[in-house]
């Protein structure tokens, strides 16, 4: 029954996360009460519970529970979201200067110009206003006016530096949780849903009221504080200290982009945040230390058996890391699954690992019904269920070593449908790197880092510290081998279906008849594509990155991309979190050309790690040779200038502007703007054209004019500089003349684009718009007809503003 159940529950509310509209929570209850009367009308009606029929035994009962618990977990899920979403900022307060009281809630991470950290709003001193309860908010060094108020405590120091458990009155500014919308990428609001953060803001005033206020979680978190400035004082500017803050208090804000990626190439980025695979080490090591010393004690060993003492001392262990690590959700579910095992091995009942591992289940997902949405839930209990499954029916105990083999082969090919689905990518190296790094983190890195920072021990750290460069250092080599990770297209349904039964039979105890017809099944995981563009036709997708510009333009074998939009943070671009999986999810593997349109943050921030993730045939850009990066010589750069044309699969691509007389003029211009450098591109198919314009201005609108007339008509259009007042002329708009036209902007951006003098341009032209921070990504196949589709509209979910 409870495993029944417990599958039932999930189903349920995975099924709820993937709704359009929230339904109503009576209907839901309508729902609950009729499921409720049916089963018990089923069960009352078949006392043997059983219908046979021919040689096929049914048990109706069994179809029974599992339909009522979809249904009530379908029906919870749906009154859990019901709730959190009732306490959401009004639109009318956006933006809007609101005071408020509360607590600094989380430990602050750094950000290049300030601090972000979450506040739980403790009282609204504006009055007639009502916001959400729990913020996360961002400080801007030299951007915030110190003041005082007369409700405030006059006396406290205002300070510019915000740590756990600190009580503020504070000016902010807020917004409703809004990110970007993308294909095969992040869900922001998603996210933000799980972790009941119901706006974010930036502060504009502030004044210290109280240096603490006592509460649990403040304390831990003034606790980990105090742990990371430590560690900061003692490793400084030591490589590995990003890494060994990640490991010890969960706080990956400081690891870089390249860690990462040497991390996610060699399939160990799960070991490099608090796991539940060190979790669960640690408290295996905690387990087997308090099981060795109790058993010393004869008077303590007739008072609780050392089995049990172990028991409460592993789970101890687990509980403090945990904390340590900001009882983040990945850890939650950690410990819940710890605790089930913890109560089942205390209470001497012999449950099966199936039972343990679908109550764990059910109380992770009771407890947070957005669960289900983040990869870690699937990859952490399915590496439970395909290891008990692999490995549960061994009739004679083996070598340690061979035990350990034969895990890491189960969870590779055991997991591999799941990682193809969720991230289009899997590490080809992983068994090898994880061979070593599980043992070398988890065993010695893991537990030398805690014990350095906690009980202040200098050289534990620094070994920590050396050994963790010394294995990124040997990862970064095999990182770096060409066949070290396999990408491709997201699979079909079907493919990956049949794929989960191949990887099934594939793991089928030693000696069963015809294992290996597994991977027939699997085949189709990797054979199947999605149907090839036809020659002279293209797709042409307007990625949301912001405030900034990305298309991806598609034709039958051949990829462009232009520009690569903005850099978030040092850890954080377009290209990493949005560009990189779109194209993975899409099956590109391969650029055969970038163009980066000039030399502005929000048009070329991804660049480098587009440059590092996907091999790209050429660059060209209007950025001139003396400000080029380094990373551009992983492909053959040029600049960009009018004339250069060539054609892929019957589509032509060509470089209208700039020329290299402009260069020449904006070279010798005393105030030359980066905007009018930008290369503007007309790709023209058979079915139709889009004209790319980056951020040029009225003053290079009017030099295309004067130079293609007539031939800039098009039918999609960027528009350009986002619709900012120095461009979309209305001579340039009458002559392109487009059928579409796409602003790209951010929500709610500083700049106020799109500028509503631009959007009523367009109006009158009935030409039709969309706009990036209401749409998503936008996506036009031009075919027999041009074919449009708005992201956010064909993969609405409930949570989305």
């Amino acid at each position: 029954m409870m495993k029944i159940f417990a599958l039932g529950f999930v189903i349920g509310a995975w099924l709820l996360q993937q709704q359009p509209i929230l339904p109503v929570v009576t209907i839901c209850l309508i729902c609950g009460v009729t499921a409720v009367a049916l089963y018990l009308y089923l069960i009352q009606s078949s006392p043997s519970a059983a219908v046979q029929n021919r040689s096929v035994h049914f048990d109706i009962s069994i179809l029974a529970k599992l339909s009522l618990a979809i249904v009530i977990g379908f029906c919870y899920a749906a009154m859990f979201a019901q709730y959190r979403l009732s306490d959401a900022l009004p639109k009318s307060l956006e933006q809007q200067p609101i005071q408020i009281i509360g607590v600094v809630a989380s430990l602050p991470q750094s950000l290049e110009r300030g601090i972000r950290f979450e506040f739980d709003v403790e009282k609204v001193v504006t009055k007639n206003v009502i916001i959400p309860k729990h913020l996360t908010l961002n400080f801007y060094k030299n951007s915030v006016e110190d003041w005082t108020n007369s409700t405030c405590n006059t006396s406290a120091n205002t300070s510019d530096s915000f740590h756990a458990g600190q009580r503020y009155q504070l000016t902010v500014k807020l917004k409703r949780p809004h990110g970007t919308y993308n294909p095969h990428g992040l869900d922001f609001e998603a996210w933000a849903l799980e972790r009941n953060i119901r706006a974010t803001g930036t502060i504009k005033q502030q004044v210290l009221m109280s240096n603490f206020v006592w509460r649990v979680s403040y304390v831990v978190d003034a606790a980990r504080e105090k742990v990371r400035d430590r560690m900061v004082a003692l490793l400084g500017e030591n490589p590995a200290s990003g890494s060994l803050q990640a490991l010890v208090i969960g706080d990956d804000s400081q690891m870089t982009s390249a860690d990462w990626l040497i991390y996610t190439r060699t399939g160990i980025n799960h070991l490099m945040s608090i796991s539940g695979l060190h979790i669960t080490m640690l408290a295996s090591l905690a387990f087997a230390l308090v099981n060795f010393l109790w058993r010393k004690n004869t008077r303590l060993t007739l008072k609780i058996p050392a089995r049990k003492a172990a028991i409460v001392g592993g789970f101890v262990a687990a509980l403090l890391y945990s904390l340590l690590a900001g009882f983040s959700i990945p850890t939650q579910r950690t410990l819940y699954m710890l605790t089930v095992f913890a109560v089942a091995l205390w209470s001497s009942r012999h449950l099966s690992i199936t039972t343990v591992l679908a109550l764990a289940l059910l109380i992770v997902t009771l407890l947070d019904p957005w669960a289900v949405n983040a990869p870690g839930f699937w990859l952490s209990f399915g590496a439970v269920a395909v290891m008990t499954y692999a490995l549960g029916d061994k009739l004679a105990k083996s070598h340690w070593f061979w035990d350990a083999v034969k895990t890491q082969w189960a969870v590779t090919v055991g997991l591999m449908p799941v990682l193809l689905v969720l991230f289009n990518q899997i590490s080809l190296i992983s068994p090898l790197a994880n061979a070593f790094a599980i043992p070398l983190v988890s065993l010695i890195i893991v537990p030398l880092s805690l014990i350095g920072s906690l009980l202040s021990i200098d050289s534990a750290l620094h070994i920590a510290a050396w050994l963790m460069t010394e294995m990124t250092q040997l990862l970064a080599w095999l990182a770096n081998q060409p066949l070290a990770t396999y990408s491709q297209a997201s699979p079909p349904v079907w493919a990956f279906l049949a794929s989960v039964f191949g990887v099934s039979w594939l793991l089928l105890p030693r000696g069963f008849p015809l294992k290996w017809l597994g991977v027939i099944f699997i085949l189709p995981l990797f054979l199947v594509q999605a149907p090839l563009i036809t020659n002279g036709q293209m797709k042409v997708t307007i990625l949301d990155v912001g405030q900034g510009l990305s298309v991806v333009v598609q034709t039958r074998r051949h990829t462009l991309l232009y520009d690569t939009g903005p850099q978030y943070s040092a850890q954080n671009d377009s290209g990493n979190r949005i560009i990189v999986p779109y194209l993975r999810g899409e099956g590109i593997s391969r650029l055969n050309g970038l163009v980066v349109s000039h030399d502005d943050n929000d048009h070329s921030g991804g660049a480098k790690s587009v440059l590092a993730m996907i091999p790209v045939n050429w660059i060209i850009s209007s950025i001139s040779d003396a400000n080029l990066l380094p990373f551009v010589l992983l492909a053959k750069h040029r600049k960009c200038y009018a004339g250069q044309t060539w054609l892929w699969d019957g589509v032509r691509f060509d470089v209208l502007y700039p020329s290299l007389s402009d260069y020449d003029n904006l070279n010798t211009d005393k105030n030359p703007k980066d905007n009018n450098k930008s290369c503007v591109v007309k790709v023209t198919s058979q079915h139709g054209s889009v004209l790319l314009t980056g951020d040029i201005e009225k003053e290079s609108e009017a030099k295309l004019l004067e130079r293609y007339g007539d031939a800039l008509e098009s039918d999609l259009m960027t528009v350009p500089h986002h619709g900012s007042k120095t461009s979309s002329s209305s001579a340039f708009l009458a002559l392109v003349d487009p059928v579409y036209a796409v602003f790209t902007v951010g929500y709610l951006n500083r700049f106020g684009h799109p500028k509503s003098l631009i959007t009523q341009r367009y109006d009158d032209l009935k030409i039709a718009t969309e706009r990036t921070d209401e749409s998503g990504a936008v996506s036009f196949n031009f075919g027999t007809d041009i074919t449009t589709q708005n992201w956010r509209d064909a993969h609405h979910r409930y949570w989305l503003n």
